[in-house]
Order: C-alpha cells, then sequence, then structure tokens
C-alpha cells in the first residue's frame, strides 16, 4: 500500500472532512436550550420634571386642618351637652351667691330690710301719684302759664328744704342719745343718719347743725364733727317725717336703739306733731353750672 492512499492525504473533497477554508461553526451540544435572540429594549421617552409647588406656610396648613371643621355627629352631641351642663352650673352659681347675703343674715336684718322696702315702696307711690295731679292740673288748668309758675316756686320750696337752705317745719320725731362712757362713736351716728334717711326723713339737724345729702362724719379732739363742726353730747336729733315710719325704724330688732344701747348709752325717741329745723345752711353758688332756661 502506498502512501499517497493514507487518509491524512486525502484531498479536501474526501469524505467527513470538512473544507480548510471555511471556519468551523458551534454546534449547540445535545440536550442544551436555544436561547432566544435578545431583543433591544426601547427606552421611553423621558417626561419633563412636573413643577415644584409653592410649600404652604404653618399657619396655612393649620387654617386648613381647622376649618372647614371635621366634626362627627357624636362629636356634636357630646358638645352640645357640655353647653347645657355648663350653662346650668353657671345660673346655680349666680343664683347662689346672689342669695348668699340673705341667706346669712339674721331674723333682725332680715326685718329691717323688709321695713325699709316697704317704706320706700310707699314713699315711691306717693311721689309718683304726686307727679301724675300735676300733670292733671297743668293740662286741665286755663292758666297754664301760671300754674306752672306756681309749681316752679313749689319746686324751690322742696329743694331748698333738701339743701338746707331754707327753713323747714312738720311733724316729726326727736331722737336724744345720751352717751356717759363716750363710746358712740361717728360711724354710729352716721348709721343713724342713714337709718332716719331710709325711713324717710325729709329734713334733720343735730345740735345746731343741718344735715343734708353731703354731709360728713369725722373724729375730732376726742368727739364728734359734722362737716367739720364739733359737737357735743347729748346728740340730740331733730327729723322731720312721718313719724309712724321714723320711730318703728329706730325700734326694730338689731336696729340703732339696740346697738347703741349695747354701747351702754341712753336712748329716747319722742313723737311730735311739729318739729321746727330751722338751722340753714349758706347757698353754694357753683363755678361754672348755669341755668339752662
Amino acid at each position: 500500500m502506498s502512501t499517497n492512499d493514507s487518509p491524512e492525504e486525502s484531498g479536501p473533497g474526501a469524505a467527513g472532512q470538512p473544507p480548510r477554508d471555511v471556519p468551523p461553526q458551534d454546534v449547540p451540544e445535545k440536550d442544551e436550550p436555544v436561547q432566544p435572540p435578545v431583543q433591544p429594549v426601547q427606552q421611553p421617552a423621558q417626561q419633563p420634571p412636573p413643577a415644584a409647588e409653592p410649600e404652604e406656610s404653618g399657619r396655612q396648613r393649620l387654617a386648613a386642618g381647622l376649618w372647614p371643621p371635621r366634626v362627627s355627629r357624636a362629636q356634636l352631641i357630646v358638645a352640645l351637652l357640655l353647653f347645657v351642663l355648663g350653662l346650668g352650673l353657671a345660673i346655680q352659681v349666680r343664683s347662689n351667691s346672689d342669695s348668699s347675703a340673705l341667706r346669712g343674715a339674721r331674723q333682725e336684718d332680715l326685718v329691717r330690710i323688709l321695713d325699709e322696702l316697704d317704706g320706700r315702696t310707699k314713699r315711691l307711690e306717693e311721689e309718683k301719684q304726686a307727679l301724675e295731679d300735676q300733670r292733671k292740673e297743668l293740662e286741665s288748668s286755663s292758666n297754664q302759664a301760671e300754674e306752672a309758675r306756681r309749681q316752679t316756686v313749689e319746686k324751690e320750696r322742696q329743694l331748698g328744704i333738701l339743701a338746707g337752705t331754707v327753713a323747714a317745719q312738720g311733724p316729726g320725731i326727736t331722737l336724744k342719745i345720751t352717751d356717759p362712757t363716750g363710746q358712740v362713736q361717728s360711724d354710729q351716728l352716721l348709721d343713724t343718719l342713714q337709718e332716719l334717711r331710709a325711713a324717710g326723713a325729709e329734713a334733720i339737724q343735730i345740735n345746731g347743725v343741718r344735715v343734708v345729702a353731703g354731709s360728713y362724719f369725722s373724729e375730732e379732739n376726742g368727739g364728734v364733727a359734722i362737716d367739720g363742726k364739733k359737737i357735743t353730747q347729748p346728740y340730740e336729733f331733730r327729723v322731720i317725717g312721718k313719724p309712724q315710719d321714723l320711730e318703728p325704724a329706730l325700734n326694730i330688732p338689731g336696729g340703732v336703739v339696740q346697738t347703741l344701747e349695747k354701747e351702754q348709752a341712753t336712748v329716747a325717741v319722742t313723737r311730735s306733731a311739729k318739729i321746727v329745723v330751722d338751722a340753714l345752711r349758706a347757698a353754694k353758688q357753683p363755678d361754672y353750672a348755669r341755668s339752662s332756661s
């Protein structure tokens, strides 16, 4: 056998041999899965970024959280019940505070308060009736100018009595306070004066001093002074008014008489059909006020 017939020397046409110039191709191995071809992923078109919203302030966030209010039905019912409860408590506290002063008062004080209220009511009714009578007289009088002048003079006289510029007389009482131990002070005399005024006193004179609305009491050199004028005991009150109202107002339980007697003072009250109050006060001329008529 010659060497030219060997398989190594056979040409490209020999069976089972690939051509030399053709590169070998990858042949998948047996049982290896075939991978599909990879497709390129298309990127989505980029969107422009959204515009930044303006940042809210703390006050705006608070207002947005509070309004509109988000109230449930249960919360509304509870709020209504609390409101009714608070209203009831307020009314109860107010009623208790209004009546506490009278609730703790003594029986004598209550009697005195009721007596003062009755006296004021009667005086107001009398004043109302007098004003109505004046109105009727003015309406029915043929000479209204003369009637008006007469009433003006009468009103001036009444105001003079209240101001202490004219003398006065009428029914009333005399109150004499004797204080041998010197225990009666100015405040007790002032309480006596206030009690008489509350009972309807219209004119008062104490030891020759006319007492008016602007009068004041003070302590002076171990004694009592009225409007700066010292008075000595016994203290004598001349009071014009209705005796049936003045005397009981002083003698009620816990009133002026009992209070002064506790200070070892002697009190004497005398009714009279005619009391003269002749101590006068100088008419004070106002500095700025002038009559508008």
